[in-house]
Formats: C-alpha cells, structure tokens, sequence
C-alpha cells in the first residue's frame, strides 16, 4: 500500500463511502502478507517509498512465481526481482510474465517506470567484465524511477576513455563506479566531480585479486572524501542507494 492507497482510503472515510472501523481492519491486514514460506511486506512502498524487492538467490521458481502472483493481486505496479538464474527466469515467466534482463540476472514484473526525477544517475564500469554488476545498478536505479546515463569501458587503463565521458559525469547527481582489478576507478572519478560517488568492487582478476576483495579494500581506502562503498558485486545496493539519494535531491529543488 502506497501513499496513494492510504490517501485514497482516508478521503473514502471522510466522503462517508468507508465506515472507520472497517479502513482500520484494512490498515491492519496490510502490513505483511504471510504466504507461509514468505511474509511480503505491504508497508514498504508506504515506509520507504519503494516497493518490497525480491531476492532471487536460494529461492526456488514456485517461491518466487507465488510471490510475484500475491503482489501482482496487491496493485503493485512493477516489482523487480534480483539473482533470478535463467532456467528461474523461464519457469516463472510461465506463469506470472516477466521481463527477464540476463546480463545482471534480474527479472522485472510490470514495466520500468517513466524517470520522475529530473537529476541524472551516471553508472561508469571500468570494462566489459563489470557490465552484470553494472546492469544490475543501472536496472535497479531505473526501476526506482530514475534517469539512468551509461559509461562503460571507462576504465583507468585508458584514462582517456573516462576524460571523454567528464561532461556527464559533472552533470550527475550520483555516480555509481563499478571497478574488479584494483578498483582504481571510484578514486579518478572522486576526484573529478563534487557529487557522491558509490564504489562498486567487482569480483574481477587474476588470483590477487581475491575475489574483488583487493578492490574493496582499495575503494575502503579511497582518498576522496566524497567515495562510500557496498559490497563485492552489490550492483542492486548501490543502484538502490543511488536512487534514494537523487530522489532527495529532487525534493530539495
């Protein structure tokens, strides 16, 4: 139940179309649903302004289709689901049709939304290797309502490739830097722009690279002041964050 719903119920009661007690009795079922092997949070959207988001991993293709189905009757309008594996993906598009994005493994029910903001997310990848992790920020920043600009293959290697892109990274609210080797690329762009800078370590390298736990041990140390950082490979925490921080900038214009 978003504020909408909530507002909508409230102005029922107030044109006598709605007797209080029985909008009370339907503010108190809202909260959660339990449908045994999940409890969906109805409230979320009304709390965070952000609809509740499926986690894809260990869950299987009847959990996640009943899931979507109780959702789908609940009004939301699109729900975007994460880690969801291909053979995942087909089962559940059976019944309960999804757009399915491979690339960053996430499946979306309903449509992405039109921006309602108008600040820009940029989402920079240092190579082609971080294109999942990066697709999963930017489709999740989008899905949040938000503009999405793409700088791919922004990689320090070639510093010029990044220089060529200043002109979108300056006009960003927020940048989400997705970088596996060294993780060099949250520092550059930190430096470069006045706005918050989200580092992203990938999970990409050679054997030194543990697993992109020398990248996150880089972006930790990152010597900007305006750099945070998630987790290895959380593509959907910083595209999630990113998208909470445009939307307050919105609100302050």
């Amino acid at each position: 139940m978003d504020n909408d719903a909530v507002l909508s119920l409230l102005r029922s009661v107030r044109d006598g179309e709605t007797a209080p007690e029985e909008a009370v009795l339907l503010l108190k079922k809202r909260p959660f649903e339990d449908l045994g092997y999940a409890k969906i949070d109805h409230h979320r959207q009304l709390r965070h302004g952000i609809p509740e988001v499926v986690y894809g991993g260990g869950k299987t293709a009847e959990q996640i289709t009943g899931i979507l189905g109780a959702m789908r009757e609940s009004g939301y309008g699109s729900v975007l689901v994460t880690r969801l594996d291909s053979d995942k993906a087909e089962a559940v598009n059976a019944v309960v049709p999804i757009t399915y994005y491979p690339v960053p493994r996430l499946g979306l029910l309903g449509e992405l939304p039109a921006a309602a903001t108008d600040g820009v997310i940029a989402v920079a990848a240092a190579g082609t290797s971080d294109l999942p992790v990066a697709e999963e920020a930017a489709i999740t920043a989008q899905s949040l309502g938000n503009r999405v600009e793409r700088l791919y293959d922004v990689g320090v290697a070639g510093l010029h490739r990044l220089l060529s892109k200043l002109d979108v990274l300056m006009d960003a609210r927020v940048v989400v830097a997705v970088a596996g080797m060294e993780g060099a690329l949250a520092t550059v762009i930190g430096g470069l722009v006045a706005c918050p800078v989200i580092a992203v370590p990938a999970s990409v390298g050679y054997g030194a690279n543990f697993g992109g736990l020398s990248a996150l041990l880089s972006m930790l140390n990152s010597c900007a002041g305006n750099v945070s950082v998630v987790n290895i490979d959380n593509g959907f925490g910083a595209g999630y964050l990113a998208g909470i921080i445009n939307r307050i900038g919105e609100r302050r214009q």
